[in-house]
């Protein structure tokens, strides 16, 4: 596997000699579709133990993973990392709200979820921790329960704490398509998983849009001609 699409643990590792034994990381999945929800995985990572450099083998940004590679990295994932959630906000939100408050609110709703789970809150309380958050701007902001935040540009490919909240998220949210293509039959959300493709901008036109579309997100889309 190529060094440049490899994470590695070095910028956790810097970060934890900053003084925080934990570090938390976020990535999001599902902000460009036009139907289903966003979601957000957090992986609690632990750079005090002994399975810390322990990376799980093959370990990728997300939309680098094939959802065979992704599924079966999922609880290799799970076995390297503290503990973990994913958090996700439907797609009537997202049109009420917008993606940005989507995304942060499906951020709050994992790491909520994340400190409820055992022992956990009370590590981090004694511990400290930190997020780390991929991207170039911080849209957790106001939604972290007063935990720190670094920002860092391709975490996703570059970091392996990231590289597997972005695992934890694509997944999780590909199940969920997959369940709704079987309440939304005709969409193909099995497929594409919710995003723009051709058969399913036709799919929308055919049968107008279901319950979890997005609907504000559809109109440019239906008001062009078909292509």
């Amino acid at each position: 596997m190529s060094s440049k699409t490899s994470p590695t643990i070095e910028f956790e590792r810097s970060l934890a000699q900053s003084g925080a034994r934990f570090i938390i990381g976020i990535d999001e999945v599902g902000r460009g579709a036009v139907a289903g929800p966003v979601a957000v995985g957090v992986a609690l990572i632990d750079t005090h133990s002994p399975a810390f450099a322990d990376i799980p083998s093959g370990l990728r940004d997300s939309k680098l993973l094939s959802e065979r590679q992704r599924e079966a990295l999922q609880p290799l994932i799970e076995t390297w990392m503290h503990a973990g959630s994913v958090g996700m906000v439907e797609a009537s939100a997202i049109d009420e709200k917008g993606i940005v408050y989507s995304l942060a609110l499906s951020a709050s709703r994992g790491l909520t979820s994340l400190l409820e789970q055992a022992g956990v809150a009370a590590a981090i309380a004694r511990d400290g921790a930190v997020i780390l958050l991929d991207g170039t701007h911080n849209w957790l902001e106001g939604h972290t329960g007063g935990l720190p935040v670094t920002v860092r540009a391709k975490a996703d490919r570059d970091c392996a704490s990231v590289a597997a909240a972005s695992v934890l998220a694509k997944v999780a949210r590909d199940r969920l398509m997959v369940e709704l293509a079987e309440k939304h039959p005709g969409y193909g959300f099995e497929g594409h998983k919710g995003y723009a493709s051709e058969l399913h901008i036709q799919a929308i036109r055919t049968l107008g849009p279901s319950a979890v579309h997005r609907k504000t997100w559809l109109t440019k889309i239906l008001s062009a001609g078909v292509n």
